[in-house]
């Protein structure tokens, strides 16, 4: 059990060191165009917007957040990772990207979701027993969420889980793809 632990623990803290390396992997390989550039923005934005939503109800460690988008995914942060990803790849338009980024949200967030699941299920034993049998692990169910919480977004939690410089990154990634195909690769 303590070996599976030490493998969760580091595989979670290299998915944050290797997104930069795999970042800039995407953008070597990308070949945007004008359309893949709309379609990942667009689904960058939706993302961000899950990500914004998410960490508005979410007040680490103090108490499990079962309001707004954890209602219907108990990890609406990975999920909203997972749709800003394939927005990143979509915008480079490379099939060497979209394999870079397979490889690395398959390396990465299973045992990051694992470990992140073992440490709510410590601190909230009962509550997320209870959670975790009503609410589905990433992809949402279309009905059966969970009970309402009296929690309202807050644009503090927002700010105090700096979610705006996760925006303001992909932002950025984004606009490097546009001057890539703007400077280089536009007809």
């Amino acid at each position: 059990m303590a070996e599976t632990q030490k493998i969760l623990s580091f595989l979670s803290r290299w998915r944050v060191r290797m997104a930069s390396p795999a970042s800039l992997l995407v953008l070597i390989f990308a070949r945007p165009t004008k359309f893949s550039l709309i379609l990942g923005f667009f689904l960058c934005l939706s993302g961000l917007l899950l990500r914004a939503w998410a960490s508005g109800h979410l007040n680490k460690n103090a108490s499990l957040a079962t309001s707004g988008p954890y209602r219907f995914s108990r990890h609406p942060l990975y999920l909203a990772n997972l749709v800003v990803g394939l927005g990143l790849v979509a915008a480079a338009n490379s099939i060497i990207c979209w394999l870079i980024f397979l490889i690395y949200f398959l390396a990465f967030y299973p045992a990051t979701i694992l470990k992140e699941q073992k440490k709510l299920a410590e601190l909230f034993p009962e509550e997320y027993k209870e959670y975790e049998k009503k609410v589905p692990l990433l992809f949402p169910r279309l009905r059966g969420t969970f009970p309402a919480a009296a929690r309202k977004f807050s644009l503090a939690l927002y700010f105090q889980n700096k979610e705006y410089r996760a925006a303001l990154a992909i932002l950025g990634f984004l606009f490097l793809l546009f001057l890539k195909w703007f400077l280089w690769l536009k007809p």
